[in-house]
């Protein structure tokens, strides 16, 4: 039977641990859209379309017409930052968007000021930042964050709320036993833990509140059993991890080709260079780890060396970033791809992206917000798969791989998202047209 989603009356709050570039650049860009000064580009939920039944029907709504989505205008801002600028000042520090478009839109900018954030420099090395919650204990920043989200949300009079995490990418680190299970995990709370990461204490307030939590960087986070766990005991959709914007997005869109034509891949490197706060953070090789492995997996999930080691059983695959300051927002891809087809022979594919991140991550968070803001009106709980679409590192249940192919990632999203509105499944078979134009046929 499929879930019914109920209607998205009143307000929808979206709320954002880190308002830097990626979060002016996407809360500017919802408010030029609904003002008529821009279009809302990259953004499934805004202009896609998805087909219905049979070719022959011509059924290809908008997504936004087909599924019951909180609208633009239904949407109010807020969230945490190390800095304290509104929203028009950390625009225009950020440097993404033009200042004139920028100043279009200065009044509704200047209202959205950044609550104090939990903060943990062992976790953000690089970053230094005064609007930061006194270091209490872990239980008190969780009580603070938790009630942080109910103010905002009788201030603003929301119905809903949603969390975005568009914050720093954090040092990398493994799970530990504290992580192991919600007992575990709220005994490390108590005793402050220090494997209990900042980015951790904001989606247990946010789960704890049943406010739905994607985490927008590589941090270990959503996928440990502690807040997989309390995710499912309070009903509460969840996806992760990392936005897939740049380099990653094209990888997942040219390794498919490869695969599908069954060519061979003997090396693929990847450097970029950027210098935005992101750059700075991942200048530090902690930190820069935590990406690199989730950006590594990727290949690894399309190319399957076990399947077929004669053609991808040893690619050699490198990334790199570098910490360029003079791009500043606008970074900067190469990849280097070295393949071989019929008989052996070699070949190259060379690949050079001069991609925006923030214009690339802005739909991505419009989009993750109002579909999680859907799960939860549809009564959907824990780990949302049909969400790959969005994530280089797709959180799946434990022991179940992830599909990092763009092209499945979206028909699996499609699909589900016609499965919640009672519609068939597309499957893209196709033989009932032609085994029913046979049976017309008289012999």
């Amino acid at each position: 039977m499929n879930p019914t989603v109920s209607a998205a009356t009143g307000k929808l709050g979206i709320l954002m641990p880190g308002m830097g570039a990626v979060a002016t650049t996407f809360v500017a860009g919802v408010i030029a859209s609904r003002k008529g000064l821009a279009h809302p580009t990259g953004s499934l939920t805004q202009t896609a379309n998805i087909r219905l039944g049979k070719r022959t029907e011509k059924r290809n709504p908008k997504i936004k017409d087909f599924v019951p989505l909180a609208s633009l205008d239904s949407i109010v801002f807020g969230g945490w930052d190390v800095y304290g600028d509104n929203m028009f000042d950390a625009a225009l520090k950020a440097g993404v968007l033009d200042r004139g478009m920028v100043e279009l839109i200065r009044e509704d900018l200047e209202k959205i000021v950044p609550m104090k954030a939990v903060f943990g420099k062992r976790y953000v090395k690089n970053l230094e930042g005064d609007n930061v919650k006194p270091q209490t204990s872990k239980l008190e920043l969780i009580e603070e964050l938790m009630a942080d989200i109910e103010n905002f949300k009788i201030a603003n009079d929301c119905e809903r709320l949603v969390m975005v995490w568009c914050g720093s990418t954090e040092i990398y680190h493994e799970a530990k036993e504290v992580h192991s299970s919600l007992a575990n995990f709220e005994a490390g709370l108590a005793s402050n833990d220090p494997d209990i990461a900042p980015s951790m204490m904001y989606a247990y307030a946010a789960i704890k509140s049943g406010v739905p939590f994607a985490m927008g960087a590589p941090n270990l986070c959503l996928d440990i059993p502690a807040l997989e766990e309390l995710a499912t005991l309070t009903h509460t959709p969840i996806a992760g991890k990392d936005f897939k914007t740049g380099q990653t997005l094209m990888k997942t869109i040219v390794a498919p080709g490869l695969r599908a034509r069954a060519l061979g891949v003997r090396g693929w490197f990847s450097t970029n260079i950027l210098g935005n706060r992101d750059g700075l953070v991942l200048d530090a090789p902690e930190n820069f780890k935590t990406k690199e492995v989730s950006k590594g997996n990727v290949l690894d999930g399309i190319l399957d060396a076990e399947q077929n080691p004669e053609l991808w059983g040893d690619i050699h695959h490198k990334v790199r970033i570098e910490y360029y300051p003079p791009l500043g927002d606008n970074k900067e891809g190469w990849d280097n791809i070295d393949i071989f087809g019929w008989m052996g022979y070699q070949m190259q594919i060379k690949i050079n992206f001069l991609c925006r991140d923030s214009i690339l991550a802005a739909p991505i968070v419009l989009d993750l917000a109002l579909f999680l803001d859907v799960a939860k009106r549809a009564n959907l709980s824990g780990i949302q798969e049909w969400l790959s679409f969005y994530w280089k590192a797709p959180q799946t249940l434990p022991g179940l791989e992830p599909i990092h192919d763009l092209f499945k990632q979206l028909e699996k999203l499609e699909n589900t998202l016609r499965y919640l509105m009672g519609e068939e499944l597309i499957t893209n078979l196709g033989m009932d047209y032609y085994e029913n134009v046979e049976e017309d046929v008289e012999l």
